[in-house]
């Protein structure tokens, strides 16, 4: 098992910044990657970013240039810089850890981003 505590979201201006953290405890040995999801309202999930256990990082294109998803292995955790914040930014983000194909994810409870205009 591996849970995930997920800390960082809140309410900012357009063109402001928040940082995501992502604290990964139990079985953290087997993770292959670790990265963000995030549901706005009426729409599916989509993935956002990802990090592979050698920092290789991922993007969906529309977040290119303005986050970085970043881990610290010592303290087990993932952060999600983001900078330049759209309204269209605005979901609830969820943290995720890929254990692979026979223990699959893990999801953190999920933190609201609200980005104002």
């Amino acid at each position: 098992q591996v849970q995930l505590v997920e800390s960082g979201g809140g309410l900012v201006q357009a063109g402001g910044s928040l940082r995501l953290s992502c604290a990964a405890s139990g079985s953290i040995f087997s993770i292959r990657a670790m990265g963000w999801y995030r549901q706005a309202p009426g729409k599916q999930r989509e993935l956002v970013a990802s990090i592979t256990s050698n920092g290789s990082p991922n993007y969906v294109d529309s977040v290119k240039g303005r986050f970085t998803i970043s881990r610290d292995n010592a303290k087990n955790t993932v952060y999600l810089q983001m900078n330049s914040l759209k309204p269209t930014d605005t979901a609830v983000y969820y943290c995720y850890a890929d254990r692979g194909t026979f223990y699959g994810y893990y999801w953190g409870q999920g933190t609201q981003v609200t980005v104002s205009s």
